[in-house]
């Protein structure tokens, strides 16, 4: 946490992940710059927005993630597959249902 100042850490079901100080997830932010058109400055200006979070906040998130982007990145992969998964429940569901 010295080394990056405003992440810290959480624990729960999922285990440990990093988060920034009383906002989102590490990851979070970062599957949000995946999925914005703006890069450089425009991208930190698009997320801060999206996320309604001061852009300094998301510059810490970003350095964080480019320094352990194996870790966020399969945070993301995991969060992703239990979306998968809880689709394809919610697929089955809906046609015994039917």
């Amino acid at each position: 946490m010295a080394e990056h100042p405003g992440v810290v850490f959480k624990d729960g079901p999922a285990g440990r992940r990093a988060a920034l100080a009383l906002g989102p997830d590490i990851w979070e932010v970062v599957t949000v710059a995946k999925e914005i058109d703006p890069r450089g400055a425009r991208a930190v200006t698009a997320i801060a927005e999206r996320l309604d979070l001061p852009a300094a906040r998301i510059e810490t998130a970003l350095r964080y993630y480019a320094a352990y982007s194996d870790e966020i990145d399969a945070e993301i992969e995991d969060r992703e597959a239990e979306s998968r998964a809880a689709e394809e429940e919610w697929h089955i569901r809906q046609r015994l249902l039917s």
